[in-house]
């Protein structure tokens, strides 16, 4: 594996790469880490070249400024294009999990023809749901008790409110020394996610018109797991819009950590699929 940065406006990118092959970005979710993907990056690197960075603001990505910024779902989405046109001539293959999710159904919507295939697990894009309003009352219920009483009981809330759909991290003693140096990295995003992209990404509305002109190269995935919780409302509401079915992966919300194998296996065949007709 290597790691580099790429300068892009307003930021520097840290980005890591592995295996040969059809580029395949990796993009994390909120507050997220490139180390995210590592239980199925070794199995993905046997057929692609996988790629993940570090959204901008967050671990090694630094901005420019010298005081967090509110996270804009296109601003995000040129980052991955940028990125994309710096590792590769020809189109690549693109997995977001929930925010990372609305970032590449935003790149695919703006920029297909640099995406041979996305597939977008679980984007919390709530705005586009039948009961948008009772949802954005929940994120700002949510957001104001981070304002409040602090990033823990926030992100009860959070939790209990989307299902318990999200597997309790490990304790930092029992990990080694690479995922325990991650999960500090997310400790400390967590309050800049909180405070700068929770609201920003969830009141998030795909662009349905340009997406249902590339819907063969869209999948939508949910976790077996998260069954009819809210983090899989979106996809089946955006499925439902663009005439598609939703693809349903092992585990539930953080699917590829919960049964990484199975994951990845699937993930490898979904985006290896005939394009459909």
């Amino acid at each position: 594996m290597r790691s580099d940065t790429l300068r892009v406006p307003g930021a520097h990118l840290y980005y890591e790469v592995r295996g040969d092959g059809p580029l395949l970005l990796m993009i994390p979710g909120g507050g997220g880490d490139a180390a995210v993907v590592d239980p199925i990056a070794d199995l993905l690197a046997e057929h692609f070249t996988v790629a993940c960075l570090d959204p901008r603001g967050y671990s090694h990505s630094t901005l420019d400024s010298t005081e967090p910024q509110d996270q804009r779902v296109e601003v995000q989405s040129d980052d991955a294009y940028r990125l994309i046109a710096h590792l590769t001539d020809e189109p690549a293959y693109v997995f977001g999990g929930s925010s990372g999710a609305i970032v590449g159904l935003d790149l695919l919507a703006r920029h297909p023809e640099r995406i041979r295939r996305l597939v977008a697990h679980e984007p919390p894009c709530f705005a586009i749901l039948p009961d948008a309003e009772a949802q954005r009352e929940f994120v700002e219920e949510v957001y104001t008790l981070f304002r409040t009483e602090g990033l823990a009981a926030a992100g009860m809330r959070f939790l209990a409110g989307i299902g318990g759909t999200l597997k309790p991290m490990p304790a930092p003693a029992d990990l080694p020394p690479r995922v325990a140096a991650m999960m500090a990295r997310l400790h400390a995003n967590s309050p800049i996610m909180m405070e700068h992209e929770l609201r920003q990404f969830t009141s998030y509305i795909p662009d349905i018109a340009a997406l249902a002109g590339v819907v063969d190269r869209l999948v939508l995935g949910s976790g077996r797991e998260t069954g009819t919780h809210l983090p899989a409302r979106p996809a089946a509401e955006l499925a439902t819009r663009l005439g598609i079915e939703v693809t349903e992966f092992p585990g539930g919300h953080s699917g590829f950590t919960d049964e990484p194998g199975a994951f990845a296996q699937l993930l490898m065949e979904t985006l290896r699929a005939p394009v459909r007709s």
